[in-house]
């Protein structure tokens, strides 16, 4: 091939790879847009297929939507309160609800409620699809609730017709019905029927309804006479009526209407002159003094707010709107009482008006709640009820609950259960500490609970208890662990000294104790009676909470509670139980805020008899304000201990007030102090190292102590022989067993009256004399000296050799007998001289020593007063015959 084609060919061949590498860079980019595209349809894909889903949801939920009818938005249905006594004491509703026409509403209340509720209000269709999808979106971040707006005027209107305005009901397919209604509602009415349905209608705190009443109730005028601060107050209230209430709270009420002033003014409704001209105007200026009617309903306000509450819970039905008869547990009495006791000084002293209480009364056979106050000083209707509506730790009075109730139920632990009070930090490191920071080493159960020892308590519920059993022990009294712990879903190791409990389920819970383990969920309402006759049966069932051995042991401990605290919550005549509680600062907040070391800022004390049970909480609402806690200086921390005995001592006046009586299942045994495990007293326990605890039956002690002794007996086999060749006695006897083998046994041998004392089992004497050696024999051991036992032997006398005949005279020489009868005279002694002189008896074999035996004699008589003698006394005690007796 020549040159010149192969140049050609190899030109081709290159154009070929070039044309080959562009094609590729070229399709590069192509890829990456078939992936960016195939991403954005998969996504518009997805968007389309929420908005069908979400559209076949709404429709769904839509067509199971409620009527509304005329009646709904116009209607005047109110609500009776009855008594106990079947007195209607209250009626909430349409008694205070004053209905003016659309010509009557200034245009100035118009612009103010639609510049803070729905600025667009003119424009939409009754919904806003950007709230909406606001909603929506709440909605999958909050785990199945509605979380922030959405809801036009006229949605507003629906819900107030025919939907309870409870948080906890703002769901999604309630906002779905909410909006179909209001779609349809716009169709049927104007804008301007819609807006004045809605002021006609709206709740302006308390039982105040509608912005025409509020005008008269507040400020005593028409509403067509308000001014622009007024409508901007009405206008702003309706977001939380009883919050911005200018009666109750003024500082928040004028803030809340200078935010509606300021949007009116953004939106050209007023000028910024007329702004600053409403916003110099304090928010209470200009209200109507309160009247009789409206001090007498503050006294069952606290209640009314709870049984309200527990309507709308329990029946779904709002009394405020749909027209019942209810029937609630209260007694007036009592709960005057409990009203006069917290709004007065004539019970107890309280320091100023801003400390507050809360107190909750319970029928403990029945769970009725008798009476309820929520608060003092207050003015207002349906405010805060602190019985209820509160976040204050319990401190001390969860402590049976979640520790002492469950150890006796589930690990059947006595009272006298021994605990250890020494330093010690939670499971996570973290210190705990005493109300004295002090230690008291071993205690029993009782003692940790009646002087309130956070330490050995909190070992208890972290050390012996099973979380399970705390979990299933605090259910059975209707308690949630989640909302105990504050949350944590499970118990937490501080929640056996503290934790999040209301006054009412304090109070409901410890008439579990009171009623043999018996529980009642507490009640307010027993029955609701709606407007076409049916009748709905409100009383809870009671079950068996815990075993009655638990109740009455977990009371037993109590009553030394409140014997402890008998100044300030002592009642005559009345057996009580009760638990103290206090809180307290940490050390930043002691030392920012200048709090005194005593300062608390809450005291609770939740006590019972057989026929009541209550909490008390005072504290103030702000705990860093100056002057805002508990001291004992003034007095404060002890008053919820004075307030329960003053509300107590009252609803016990004309009951029967009985002592709990003790069931079979618990055995009462006395044991003796420090013992661990526990036993029976020995024979020397002293009076004061006896108690007596409670004990679950079948789990009684039966070892008996020797910490102080045991009881001796006279040792057994005691005998003596005389051996005449050796001209001694032996004694012998059998080895003394003591229960304690630690103890030391001596043994006290007296022989013809002399004492020795030897720790063998047997004793030679030597150099006798003739006739009966008396011997007696006795223990020794804890100090004391036991029973004799006694035996006696014969010493025989001794035979006198007779003088041989005088021989014959032999050759030898005579014998010198003057020296043989003077050596005889020295080998005979003188029968007198034995009997005024006797020797002492010698001991062949033995240490013991008789004249350091006879040289302790007079300090074993002074000995004797000592609890534990000293062992001089132990090893000579037998040398006094007098110390003897009292020994015996």
């Amino acid at each position: 091939m020549s040159d010149q084609n192969m140049s050609r060919t190899k030109n081709k061949q290159n154009n070929k790879q070039v044309r080959k590498q562009k094609q590729k860079k070229g399709k590069q980019p192509k890829k990456k847009r078939s992936w960016f595209k195939r991403i954005f349809l998969t996504l518009f894909a997805l968007f389309l297929l929420a908005i069908v889903a979400g559209g076949g949801l709404f429709a769904y939920y839509a067509s199971s939507a409620p009527e509304m009818t005329d009646e709904d938005l116009r209607g005047s249905y109110s609500t009776d309160f009855l008594a106990t006594n079947g007195e209607v004491f209250y009626t909430l509703g349409a008694e205070n609800r004053d209905f003016a026409s659309a010509d009557e509403y200034p245009e100035i209340m118009k612009q103010a409620m639609t510049s803070i509720e729905d600025q667009n209000f003119y424009n939409h269709f009754g919904i806003d699809p950007i709230g909406i999808a606001r909603a929506a979106v709440g909605f999958v971040t909050n785990g199945g609730r509605i979380a922030g707006g959405g809801s036009t005027l006229t949605q507003q209107l629906v819900k107030l017709a025919v939907f309870s305005t409870e948080r906890e009901d703002q769901t999604l397919k309630r906002k779905a019905q909410e909006a179909w209604l209001a779609i349809q509602l716009e169709r049927e009415l104007s804008k301007e029927q819609i807006l004045t349905l809605y002021m006609n209608k709206i709740n302006m705190a308390g039982n105040v309804y509608g912005i025409s009443t509020a005008a008269e109730e507040y400020y005593g005028k028409p509403v067509s006479e308000l001014e622009v601060h007024e409508a901007a107050l009405f206008a702003g209230m309706a977001q939380a009526p009883n919050r911005f209430n200018p009666y109750v709270n003024p500082e928040a009420a004028e803030k809340r209407r200078n935010v509606v002033i300021n949007v009116m003014r953004d939106e050209g409704h007023i000028t910024a002159q007329q702004a600053e001209d409403a916003k110099a105007i304090p928010a209470d200026q200009g209200l109507k003094d309160r009247t009789e009617e409206d001090r007498n309903n503050q006294v069952f306000d606290s209640y009314l707010v709870e049984v309200i509450a527990e309507t709308r819970e329990k029946t779904g039905l709002d009394p405020q709107t749909a027209g019942l008869t209810i029937h609630t547990n209260i007694d007036m009495d009592a709960q005057q009482a409990a009203f006069d006791i917290a709004n007065s000084n004539d019970y107890v002293n309280f320091p100023d008006d801003e400390l507050q209480t809360a107190m909750s009364l319970v029928d403990v056979n029945t769970g009725q709640v008798k009476s309820l106050v929520g608060g003092r000083m207050h003015e207002g209707q349906l405010l805060k009820n602190r019985t209820t509506q509160t976040n204050r730790p319990s401190g001390s009075t969860i402590k049976p609950l979640t520790t002492y109730g469950p150890a006796i139920e589930s690990k059947q632990f006595s009272t006298y259960h021994q605990l250890v009070d020494e330093e010690w930090s939670y499971p996570g490191g973290q210190p705990l500490r005493n109300y004295d920071d002090r230690y008291k080493g071993q205690i029993s159960m009782r003692e940790a609970l009646v002087d309130s020892r956070n330490i050995p308590t909190a070992r208890l519920f972290n050390e012996e208890l099973e979380l399970s059993e705390i979990d299933q022990f605090i259910e059975n009294l209707g308690l949630d662990p989640n909302e105990v712990s504050e949350g944590n879903g499970d118990l937490v190791p501080s929640n056996a000294i503290s934790g999040k409990l209301s006054g009412l389920q304090l109070a409901g819970s410890y008439s579990a104790f009171a009623n043999g383990g018996n529980f009642t969920e507490p009640y307010t309402v027993s029955k609701v009676v709606t407007q076409d006759g049916q009748e709905i049966d409100l009383t809870p069932e009671t079950n068996q909470a815990m075993s009655d051995y638990t109740a009455y042991m977990v009371t037993d401990m109590l009553k030394d509670v409140a014997d402890v605290y008998s100044s300030t919550v002592g009642i005559p005549g009345v057996p009580q139980a009760g638990k103290t509680g206090t809180t307290n600062y940490t050390a930043k907040q002691k030392e920012e805020n200048n709090i005194p070391s005593d300062a608390v800022p809450d005291s609770w004390y939740v006590g019972y008899t057989s026929n009541y049970s209550l909490s008390v909480w005072t504290g103030y609402d702000s705990i860093t304000e100056e002057g805002h806690w508990l001291s004992n200086n003034d007095g404060s921390r002890q008053l919820s201990r004075e307030i329960y005995q003053a509300l107590m001592s009252r609803v016990s006046q004309n009951v029967e007030n009985t002592d709990w009586t003790k069931p079979a299942s618990v055995s009462e045994v006395s044991v003796e102090k420090g013992s661990n495990p526990a036993k029976l007293p020995g024979p020397n326990t002293p009076p004061s190292s006896i108690v007596t605890e409670l004990f679950v039956a079948g789990t009684e002690p039966s070892g008996v102590s020797t910490s102080f002794g045991e009881e001796l007996s006279a040792p057994s086999g005691l005998n003596a022989s005389f051996n005449e060749e050796a001209n001694e006695v032996t004694i012998n006897w059998d080895e003394y067993q003591l229960i304690n083998e630690n103890e030391t046994v001596s043994y006290q041998l007296t022989v013809n009256g002399q004492a020795f004392t030897t720790g063998e089992t047997s004793y030679t004497i030597s150099e006798l004399q003739s006739g009966t050696m008396q011997i007696s024999l006795s223990v020794q051991a804890y100090g004391k000296t036991g029973p004799a036992a006694t035996t006696s032997v014969v010493i025989p006398q001794a035979e006198v050799e007779e003088e041989p005949e005088e021989p014959e005279a032999d050759t030898e020489d005579p014998v010198e007998e003057e020296e043989d009868t003077e050596e005889d005279v020295e080998e005979n002694p003188d029968p007198q001289e034995d009997e005024t002189e006797p020797e002492e008896p010698s001991n062949n074999g033995n240490n013991s020593n008789n004249e350091n035996n006879n040289s302790n004699n007079e300090n074993n008589t002074e000995d004797t007063e000592e609890e534990e003698p000293s062992s001089n006394d132990q090893d000579n005690s037998g040398t006094n015959s007098e110390t003897d007796t009292e020994n015996e």
